[in-house]
């Protein structure tokens, strides 16, 4: 991993050739930046280590691709989806298989834990967003109302609601509070196409992307729509807070990746040729920006 000042942001850059056997889905850091996830079409999930490149594992279980792959805040677990329509729970140290939770009847998509890594929540081809308890491995609730597949989600930093995006072009808050029913009790439109990702800042704002190439940034205790910020020549396939909420970093399903102001809205950065497909970018706790891709 090569790093360089751009202006007051220092980028890293990851890039793997050759490894994977398939198209690489998703990618995911861990916490801490030193390692890197990739859900591969052949139905593996690799691990590299960011710093050198190394290839740490190549973890075979998923009868399917593996469509999402996501590290839990304390960086101690990290799980997959596949479209064998499993979500499978993996200790981050020895890369063992510990739970392979069962009940999407359609391929999972997108998976997110809890800021504490005690809930997992994930969603699908099935429409339906299920709430796992993560040591146990039982579902804790169904919530219903999406009209379309579930592609993204993020829990909010109060870990009290979560938030959904779907190829219905819209994204529902469900309050996980005990004895709240299992309705969306909020929906945000305006987005022209597939809600791709989704991410909150520390202060709870949650920023959208999706295929219609925008990125929303939105005050869900309100409903309201802040900024629309757009200059993505593709749709938006990652999209990642600074860790002070004031920057927003966001990948296209191309070489571009962009950094934004989230107070002016303006892109105060664009990094083009750093990869040919940027699958994720994320920032480290330093303030760092890194940005992962795999060419196959």
């Amino acid at each position: 991993m090569n790093s360089r000042p751009r202006g007051k942001l220092a980028v890293g850059r990851v890039k793997f050739f050759g490894r994977h056997r398939g198209e690489v889905n998703s990618s995911a850091f861990s916490p801490d930046g030193q390692r890197l996830l990739t859900a591969s079409e052949d139905g593996c999930v690799y691990g590299w280590e960011t710093q050198s490149g190394r290839l740490l594992w190549r973890l075979r279980g998923h009868k399917g691709p593996v469509r999402f792959c996501r590290f839990s805040p304390d960086g101690r677990l990290f799980a997959s989806t596949s479209c064998d329509r499993t979500i499978r729970l993996w200790d981050a140290t020895d890369a063992k298989c510990l739970q392979v939770l069962k009940g999407h009847q359609r391929s999972v998509e997108t998976v997110s834990f809890s800021h504490d890594s005690k809930q997992l929540a994930s969603g699908g081809w099935d429409k339906r967003v299920m709430l796992w308890e993560v040591q146990s491995g039982q579902v804790l609730r169904h919530f219903v109302g999406h009209r379309d597949s579930v592609q993204s989600s993020d829990f909010a930093p109060s870990s009290d609601c979560l938030a959904t995006g779907s190829w219905d072009s819209t994204i529902r808050m469900w309050d996980l509070r005990a004895g709240t029913p299992g309705i969306f009790h909020q929906e945000l439109e305006g987005h022209r196409g597939n809600i791709s990702c989704l991410c909150y800042s520390p202060s709870g704002l949650l920023a959208s992307g999706s295929w219609d190439k925008t990125i929303h940034i939105w005050k869900p205790s309100t409903r309201s729509l802040l900024i629309q910020l757009k200059g993505h020549i593709t749709w938006v396939k990652s999209i990642a807070f600074s860790p002070d909420g004031q920057q927003l970093a966001s990948a296209g399903y191309s070489h571009m990746v962009k950094v934004w102001d989230c107070n002016t809205g303006k892109c105060t950065e664009t990094l083009k040729g750093v990869l040919n497909v940027a699958h994720a970018c994320a920032f480290m706790p330093d303030g760092k920006l890194l940005v992962s891709g795999a060419v196959d």
